[in-house]
């Protein structure tokens, strides 16, 4: 029989690109050469936050290596928030080895807050940001295990107050082998974000690190499991240090679902086991053009 193994990249997930943005199969890495693949993901994140507020937006993730921020305000609150962020990417095959793609995101958010002033309720949905990137197998898995590395950038990114572009970007590497019906693999990306100049900020720069398993129960069916650490600088404002340095556990649980061979469901959940409140909630469809 053949296994449907599939991988749980990060990645943060980084993303809607190949690794960095959704669980693969093994047989299914890179697009093929001059072919197209959509990857279409809905992900739904709730968060909930207590007592003195220093202003740290709400981080929330939109794929194994991806990450949108939500702002916050200072002072003492308690707050709850729902938001869905819808991700469209759109890859090409550039060569057997190699394909780049681009993705773009929208999100609805809901914020209810409690502070000294009262009880407050904020809504904001719209494009989000678009970026661009390339997806690389350097080794495939053979007497030692394979290496896959990712890179992008983005093209625009928007947040309260305006917009900035080229800004942010990202480097990864995924290594992973197969031990059938087990598929082990670990990720390890790192976000670099530059000042936006129109408002002197810059957002802390990120590293990720994603260990996962996952285990092909038939040819349509995988159970994924694994763990991220997060590892965020603190955000500047005018070279100064706004905020502080941050660190996080996620337990990450997932299901894979192969329709056919030109359709792949994944869904992953998202827990937080040490560090900011909340959990994340994702389900993507792969499809092959």
């Amino acid at each position: 029989m053949k296994f449907f193994h599939i991988l749980s990249f990060s990645i943060l997930a980084i993303t809607s690109n190949v690794w960095a943005d959704m669980p693969l199969t093994i047989e299914d890495l890179i697009t093929d050469k001059g072919k197209y693949k959509i990857d279409l993901s809905l992900s739904y994140a709730n968060n909930d936050q207590q007592g003195l507020s220093l202003g740290l937006p709400i981080q929330i993730q939109t794929g194994p290596t991806s990450f949108i921020y939500l702002p916050t305000t200072i002072g003492e609150r308690t707050g709850n928030s729902d938001t869905l962020i819808a991700v469209t990417n759109l890859r090409y095959g550039w060569s057997s080895q190699t394909e780049i793609y681009g993705r773009g995101s929208w999100l609805s958010t809901q914020q209810r807050v409690q502070d000294i002033n009262g009880i407050h309720s904020f809504s904001n949905s719209g494009f989000s940001d678009a970026w661009f990137g390339i997806n690389h197998q350097f080794k495939k898995d053979d007497s030692s295990p394979a290496i896959l590395g990712f890179a992008e950038t983005s093209i625009i990114q928007r947040y309260q107050g305006g917009s900035s572009n080229f800004k942010s970007n990202l480097l990864g590497v995924t290594s992973y082998t197969s031990l059938d019906p087990v598929v082990l693999s670990i990720t390890g990306a790192y976000r670099l974000n530059q000042s936006r100049k129109d408002t002197q900020i810059r957002p802390g720069n990120l590293l990720l690190l994603q260990p996962s398993m996952a285990f092909a129960i038939n040819d349509r069916v995988t159970l994924t499991t694994g763990f991220q650490w997060l590892n965020r600088a603190p955000d500047r404002l005018n070279n100064t240090s706004s905020g502080y340095h941050q660190t996080s556990t996620d337990l990450l649980l997932g299901l894979g679902f192969s329709y056919d061979k030109d359709n792949i469901i994944n869904l992953t959940f998202k827990m937080n086991a040490s560090g900011r409140n909340g959990a994340d909630l994702r389900v993507n469809w792969l499809y092959k053009i």
